[in-house]
């Protein structure tokens, strides 16, 4: 009796583990599914990391229970490697050659500084200091409180701020850098105020294109995100949590389906000057398994993937726990040690910061 129990329960587990591994192929390729065809589908990658650990669930239980089943999500694991290496990236730290370039993305939160500060310019600004990168790139650069932004400019020789939006929603995406501007050029696509920015930068003998985007925002608001972090503890009623998981997942699904045509303009763009050395930065509003990131990243090297160590996590909002934020760059560059930089906490992103040294 005992015996068949347990020949029962291990067939369950089976079972059970091959569900999931199915479940993890599909939500670690989703960066694949067109979210203006599939909008729902396309928000599966969001999902990644909790399979991951189910898997991890069951490769231990294996290894107590039924040792030679460990096969099972181990098989799982290396099937879906690739997302697992663009996701979690394990990669050691290098010393940095003679010649590297800084470059830093920070999403400023308009210098709100919320939750913790009453005013967030003055420790941003110090930090930008402190950090001393050759280029910068800001999201949501917009002063909002009407400080002397003066104080933020003097610390480059050039720069440059482009708002977008109406009044009632402004926003506002910026570039510091040590190295003279030439010209810049908006990627145009619809956005509700968000907006990418490409700037020709001369860089010793060469024009260098830093691309500075900030695509939609999934528009939650404070109380979407409370209740998204109710939900996760388990504090809801059961038909509260229902709507409330609706709600959640329509925003989503409709935020991911905006930026998909707008990863489209600032990917048809990095084709069109695929001859120049191209650095492209910013706050992408979606995760690293998803549409958007693939398509502006095809044929780009994801920095923190091919240098950094970890989940990375860039948006700093409890329960949200994805890597936002991105340095990207073209093969005429070798990044070094990128890493998310978490000691500034006067925004509700962390900057994210590489070093890039020209081949």
């Amino acid at each position: 009796m005992i015996s068949a129990l347990k020949t029962i329960t291990i067939k369950m587990m089976v079972g059970a583990n091959m569900t999931v591994v199915l479940l993890m192929l599909m939500v670690g390729y989703a960066d694949h599914i067109n979210p203006v065809d599939h909008p729902l589908l396309a928000c599966a990658g969001l999902a990644f990391p909790v399979f991951l650990l189910l898997n991890l669930g069951f490769l231990l239980f294996w290894l107590v229970f039924q040792f030679r089943m460990f096969v099972i999500p181990v098989v799982g694991y290396a099937l879906v490697f690739p997302s697992i290496h663009l996701y979690v990236p394990l990669n050691a730290e290098r010393e940095l050659p003679e010649g590297c370039i800084k470059v830093m993305s920070y999403n400023v939160q308009s210098f709100s500084g919320y939750p913790k500060y009453s005013d967030g310019f003055e420790p941003i600004c110090d930090y930008i200091r402190e950090a001393d990168a050759d280029i910068l790139c800001l999201q949501e650069d917009q002063d909002a409180r009407h400080h002397d932004h003066g104080r933020l400019d003097s610390l480059y020789a050039y720069r440059d701020t482009l708002g977008m939006g109406s009044p009632g929603r402004s926003n506002a995406i910026g570039i510091y850098s040590r190295y003279p501007i030439l010209k810049k050029e908006r990627i145009h696509y619809q956005s509700r105020a968000n907006g990418s920015m490409a700037y020709f930068l001369k860089i010793g003998a060469d024009t260098v294109i830093v691309v500075n985007n900030h695509l939609e925002s999934n528009h939650l608001t404070l109380t979407d995100r409370e209740n998204y972090r109710e939900l996760l503890k388990g504090g809801v009623e059961k038909d509260s949590a229902r709507l409330q998981s609706r709600q959640l997942i329509s925003k989503l699904s409709q935020a991911v389906a905006t930026r998909a045509p707008q990863a489209d303009a600032v990917a048809a763009f990095i084709e069109e000057h695929r001859k120049y050395p191209i650095i492209v930065c910013g706050d992408f509003n979606d995760s690293p398994i998803s549409y958007a990131h693939r398509t502006i990243a095809k044929g780009l090297t994801d920095c923190f993937e091919a240098t950094g160590k970890g989940f990375g996590l860039s948006f700093k909002q409890q329960g949200f726990w994805v890597r936002i934020d991105n340095i990207l760059c073209s093969e005429h560059f070798e990044p070094y040690n990128c890493k998310i930089d978490n000691k500034i906490d006067a925004s509700d992103h962390y900057p994210i910061i590489c070093w890039l040294k020209k081949r």
